[in-house]
C-alpha cells in the first residue's frame, strides 16, 4: 500500500492528521509521499485536489482505492487501511 498525503502549512486541520498519521506509522509500515499544497503545486495538479485539505490518497497495486479529504478520525483511518490492506510492523 502506498499513500500520498497532501497538505499545508497554513492548514489546521493538516496539523491535527499529520499528529494521527505519526501515532498510525508507530505501528504500520506504509510508503507515504508527503506533498505540499503550495511547495509542490505541480505535483499536487497531477492529483485533482480540490480546496479542502489535508488530502490522504490510498493505493494499492498502484491504483487509487479510496481518498479522504479533511479531518478524520484515527479509527477511521485504521478502518481504510485495513480495508485497503496495510502491514502491521
Amino acid at each position: 500500500m502506498k499513500v500520498v498525503k497532501i497538505n499545508a502549512i497554513w492548514c489546521s486541520g493538516c496539523l491535527v492528521m499529520n499528529k494521527r498519521w505519526k501515532n498510525i506509522l508507530k505501528n504500520q509500515t506504509i510508503e507515504t509521499i508527503n506533498l505540499d499544497y503550495d511547495m509542490d503545486e505541480d505535483e499536487v495538479k497531477k492529483y485533482n485536489v480540490g480546496d479542502i485539505l489535508p488530502v490522504f490518497i490510498f493505493y494499492k497495486d498502484d491504483k487509487e482505492v479510496i481518498r479522504t479529504t479533511g479531518e478524520v478520525s484515527e479509527e477511521e483511518l485504521l478502518k481504510i487501511i485495513e480495508e485497503v490492506g496495510g502491514s502491521n510492523e
